[in-house]
């Protein structure tokens, strides 16, 4: 992943960062991690009973995603390298298969999270600090 990309502050984060559709005050998810090293691409969430609503789970490079052996369902969006959102699914259950051919990035969310957050195919997510132009003006 040497060309630049919407996840890279989360390459040089020790923990969790805010994920934010661009231009919006309320995050998708306070605490994105990164997968990005092939052991912790295949990891993924196995392994755990249940994602918090406020966490989230950024792969790259992925374009594809199963939930085989996941014990919940939850909500795959799938980005392109810039951010861009390429494909929305709710609430994938177990034992299932997602692709998006074009996706840089998939960022797994609570089942229902993607739906709240009010995020849609084409917005931009920004990883990290608050979008500048979405700050409240007094």
């Amino acid at each position: 992943m040497s060309r630049p990309h919407f996840l890279q502050p989360l390459l040089k984060a020790d923990s969790g960062l805010p994920l934010y559709v661009d231009g919006r005050d309320e995050p998708v998810a306070t605490a994105l991690e990164g997968a990005f090293d092939s052991a912790a691409r295949k990891r993924g969430l196995l392994g755990r009973d249940a994602l918090p609503d406020a966490a989230g789970l950024a792969i790259a490079p992925c374009s594809g995603i199963h939930t085989f052996g996941m014990r919940f369902p939850i909500d795959v969006i799938f980005a392109a390298r810039d951010g861009r959102v390429l494909k929305i699914l709710a609430a994938v259950p177990p034992r299932r298969i997602a692709v998006a051919l074009r996706a840089f990035a998939a960022v797994e969310l609570a089942a229902g999270a993607a739906g709240r957050s009010g995020v849609q195919v084409g917005d931009r997510l920004i990883v990290g600090e608050r979008p500048c132009g979405s700050m409240k003006r007094t």
